[in-house]
């Protein structure tokens, strides 16, 4: 099945999505660049290989869009924040999920890691969870309180499923957070753009990845 999104296609499909959500994308906020982190969700080996039983052709459209976002962090000295989803090898900790979902991302394998086109840095958090959500059972929110942070921008996979998740869980925490339509991806369009609407109804300004990176280079 051929991808709904591809490197070469995902700005020209982000300005058509944020063109559908338009109506519902009005809670445009400032970023406020000296409380600002990124976090880059789960953006590792075991679902982006083709081969997995769950594979999001999403996540390799936007790895070439993360990699420039990730320099202008870097650069703006702002935190860049990884998480990553693995479980148990005994599946102590899968709970539901292990019913859910045919195969399981397993905690220190090779498939765990972060894509090497854009892994952490020696000094740079990496979250590990077990669930949808970053802020679930984690020190996400002890880490954000401490680096003094106020403002999110969520990249990463899936748009749908632990992006929105942890977006939900954010706001929630009266954090501003500001999602990339063309810096999270799926495994379709339908619930990427899906997600998106209902984010921009209720939780976060949908904006892109170049936005953000101009204006932590002003």
């Amino acid at each position: 099945m051929e991808p709904y999104v591809t490197p070469e296609s995902i700005g020209a499909k982000a300005q058509l999505w944020l063109e559908k959500i338009k109506p519902f994308n009005q809670h445009q906020m400032q970023l406020n660049i000296d409380k600002v982190a990124l976090l880059v969700i789960d953006m590792q080996r075991f679902f982006l290989d083709p081969a997995s039983p769950t594979f999001t052709c999403g996540g390799l459209a936007i790895l070439p869009t993360l990699k420039q976002l990730i320099q202008a962090f870097r650069e703006a000295n702002r935190p860049v924040i990884y998480t990553c989803h693995a479980h148990h090898p005994d599946r102590i900790d899968a709970g539901i999920m292990g019913w859910w979902w045919e195969g399981m991302c397993v905690e220190g394998s090779v498939e765990s890691k972060v894509s090497d086109d854009i892994a952490p840095l020696p000094n740079e958090k990496v979250i590990f969870k077990h669930r949808y959500s970053a802020f679930y059972n984690t020190d996400l929110e002890t880490v954000l309180r401490c680096l003094k942070v106020e403002d999110l921008v969520i990249s990463g996979i899936m748009t749908n499923l632990c992006c929105e998740s942890t977006t939900r869980d954010a706001y929630y925490r009266d954090y501003k957070v500001f999602f990339l339509a063309d810096g999270t991806g799926s495994v379709n369009e339908e619930m990427h753009l899906a997600s998106l609407l209902n984010l921009a109804f209720g939780f976060a300004f949908v904006t892109t990845a170049n936005d953000v990176i101009q204006l932590l280079q002003k």
